[in-house]
């Protein structure tokens, strides 16, 4: 039974494995939207399609490719982000989690990302009249996605413990149970697995890889909550992502933030899977 008032903590994930610019700006904005909205009749899958809109509105302000708009672009972005995190928050203060808004939620992640490094891409290629940065953005696009997975992973592993959030798996293979899903929901199943099964076990394999053997149950619990290792994680969530993109947008300097993206960015990706491997490992295994 949904409860009469909005509680804001029941909203979160949890504050160790979430990002730090989500737990300190972007949830405490969401959240007020979702105290807002909490009464209403809206749900957390219209909050969803809202996000989606508005990162597509972002990808045609990078389009036009001038000031004003580059900086418009930015906010929405962010804007985008913070209705994607109010989206959950909603579901989860209402107890109304499901796998139809989970699946609807990624796949409309991909489907922005991909319009917006497309826009971003063939806008700094006019600009610049190379095609260069067009191999840029499609890099960017694709580290983007996988840091994401990889954060997703570590996120919902941490969460798998503590016996929440468990609407999420690790791996979102067909079981006999999914058969039963309502239509919407087994298509929208159907394309998650298209698009991010492949990643999903990509990441599983990564992380047997970074422990180095098969982990006891006690093993897991220290692998999966170590803290140091999910702040790391924590650095290559959306909410990080677009806080750069969103700068760099205000000041003009998208093509400064592919290379921060191919560079930077994915540094931390490899330091998250390497401070794994050599570092904790050691701890534990």
């Amino acid at each position: 039974m949904r409860k009469t008032e909005f509680q804001y903590e029941e909203s979160l994930k949890s504050r160790l494995s979430d990002e730090l610019v989500n737990i300190y700006c972007l949830r405490p904005l969401a959240g007020t939207i979702v105290k807002a909205l909490y009464p209403a009749p809206v749900t957390a899958n219209q909050i969803t399609v809202a996000s989606i809109f508005v990162g597509v509105l972002a990808a045609v302000l990078y389009a036009v490719g001038v000031q004003p708009y580059v900086a418009f672009a930015g906010l929405a972005i962010v804007l985008k982000d913070v209705l994607d995190s109010a989206d959950g928050q909603l579901a989860r203060a209402r107890g109304e989690e499901s796998r139809k808004g989970r699946f609807l939620d990624s796949l409309g992640d991909v489907l922005v990302n991909a319009l917006l490094f497309s826009a971003i891409g063939w806008m700094l290629s006019r600009q610049n009249h190379s095609a260069n940065v067009i191999f840029l953005s499609a890099a960017g696009f694709s580290g983007l996605t996988l840091r994401v997975s990889l954060h997703v992973y570590y996120s919902v592993a941490h969460l798998h413990l503590q016996q929440r959030y468990l609407i999420n798996r690790l791996r979102e293979d067909f079981s006999e149970a999914d058969y039963n899903e309502d239509m919407l929901t087994h298509i929208l199943h159907r394309l998650y697995l298209v698009i991010y099964g492949w990643q999903d076990a990509l990441m599983e394999r990564v992380d047997r890889w970074s422990a180095g053997a098969k982990l006891s149950e006690e093993q897991a619990r220290l692998w999966y909550g170590d803290a140091t290792a999910l702040r790391l994680s924590g650095l290559i969530g959306f909410g990080t992502e677009y806080l750069v993109l969103m700068i760099c947008s205000l000041f003009n300097k998208l093509e400064l933030y592919l290379w921060l993206n191919l560079l930077f960015m994915n540094s931390i990706a490899v330091a998250v899977i390497f401070y794994r491997r050599l570092v904790l490992r050691k701890i534990i295994v």
